[in-house]
């Protein structure tokens, strides 16, 4: 497969998208502050950090001889002064942010299967000589459909496939690929009876043995429902917070997703996807003001700091999204987010119902205790319904858990530690 020509690099980026909504964001939240800032009290509590800061800064303008006067004038100023200050910052960070050096550098592995654009990865050590050379614990690892794959192979230090690949374990990446004419036309029973299923098959050919079954967010879900289909295949399930109960932590929220369907079937019809835009402005929903918020930290980060360089890789990644087929979008947001289908036992594959107490596979449950993504509330109950599943919860975020600093710590080594155990 020839190099991606759109792939994320110095003035070619697209984020934080998209664009518009950010900055309208930013620009209603400002206009809201100052205008009640007349009827506000600055010294009333709060439980929001960003909001804490923010007023600790107006406090402390307000300290300021300039600002001397009566607290009626004195307070709306310091509010203007602050929104203004924030904007600038929220600027400065996306501009830092877009000519920024960074650009991934690792190539992918071999593949060892391909069907259309849907490639199977495998980071096992080999010396050249053939696919029973590479040694190790096999482990298929499943992304979500609206993200690229690389999220676990993001950069030095930060690969969790990478890393595993020195502790034993013989990792295969699941790649979905970009959805063509032929995916565009997939339901979810396609992709886990059709396309994951046959990486399964695949994965035992190349590896001589049954695969982990490792499931990433979206990937995770799908990968109950393979595993419960073809357990013949495994020696494990693997959930890395993977949503199974949509309603678990905010009923109205995850309904409020589900009702924006009619919106974008306009834009469904005419690409027979849902596309990267739209994806993003549904993340946004989940937490409208994080996005600036991340950005006017970035501003004030030490640009070429490690930390500096992993903000972009990872928002890199967040920007370089994938394209929802149409069919599966729909079965996403009205089902899963509206219904609660998985929750309540009406999600089905290939005609038949979902269902985690009918797995009967070693299993290992990870959800992050700091996940905004899928809060684990959502990801929790998958450790209770399936038998003598093993819950991990990690101090950690949906991203953070998989490619962070503290990865390795949080997860890549109670991972690796299980899936020795199936050896």
């Amino acid at each position: 497969m020839s190099p991606r020509t759109d792939a994320p690099a110095p003035l070619r980026r697209r984020g934080p998208r998209p664009l518009l909504l950010h900055l309208t964001l930013a620009m209603l939240r400002s206009t809201v502050s100052r205008s009640t800032s007349p009827s506000s009290n600055p010294g009333s509590p709060t439980s929001s950090t960003a909001f804490a800061e923010a007023a600790a800064a107006i406090a402390a303008a307000l300290r300021d001889p300039a600002h001397a006067g009566s607290a009626a004038e004195a307070f709306p100023r310091a509010v203007g002064e602050e929104t203004l200050r924030q904007n600038a910052d929220l600027i400065s960070g996306i501009a830092a942010y877009r000519r920024h050096p960074y650009a991934r550098a690792l190539e992918d592995p071999p593949a060892v299967w391909a069907e259309g654009e849907t490639r199977l990865l495998d980071y096992g050590p080999n010396d050249g000589e053939g696919p029973d050379d590479a040694r190790g614990v096999p482990a298929l690892f499943v992304p979500s459909l609206v993200n690229r794959a690389y999220v676990l192979d993001l950069a030095p230090g930060h690969s969790m496939l990478r890393w595993l690949a020195t502790q034993g374990v013989r990792p295969l990446l699941l790649d979905w690929g970009w959805p063509t004419e032929v995916e565009r036309r997939f339901t979810m029973t396609d992709y886990v009876a059709g396309r994951l299923e046959r990486a399964m098959v695949a994965a035992v050919g190349a590896t001589g043995g049954k695969p982990a079954l490792v499931g990433y967010c979206m990937g995770g879900t799908l990968a109950v429902a393979a595993a419960e289909r073809r357990p013949e295949l495994l020696s494990g399930l693997g959930l890395l917070a993977a949503p199974w109960d949509f309603h678990a932590a905010d009923r109205e929220q995850a309904q409020t997703l589900a009702r924006a369907l009619p919106l974008f079937e306009p834009a469904m019809a005419f690409n027979q996807t849902l596309p990267i835009d739209l994806l993003q402005v549904l993340f946004s929903l989940l937490d409208p003001w994080g996005v600036a918020d991340k950005y006017r930290a970035f501003a004030r980060l030490d640009q070429d700091s490690a930390r500096g360089k992993l903000f972009v890789a990872l928002e890199d990644w967040l920007n370089d999204g994938v394209p929802l087929a149409a069919p599966v979008a729909r079965e996403c947001l009205a089902g899963w987010y509206g219904e609660n289908s998985p929750a309540r036992g009406t999600w089905r594959i290939a005609g038949m119902p979902v269902d985690p107490a009918a797995v009967r596979l070693p299993t290992f449950v990870a959800a992050p205790a700091r996940d905004r993504i899928v809060p684990p509330e959502s990801a929790r109950p998958l450790a209770a319904l399936i038998p003598g599943a093993v819950l991990h919860e990690p101090a950690a975020g949906h991203i953070g858990m998989a490619a962070g600093g503290t990865a390795e710590r949080v997860l890549w080594r109670p991972l690796r530690d299980w899936l020795h155990g199936l050896g």
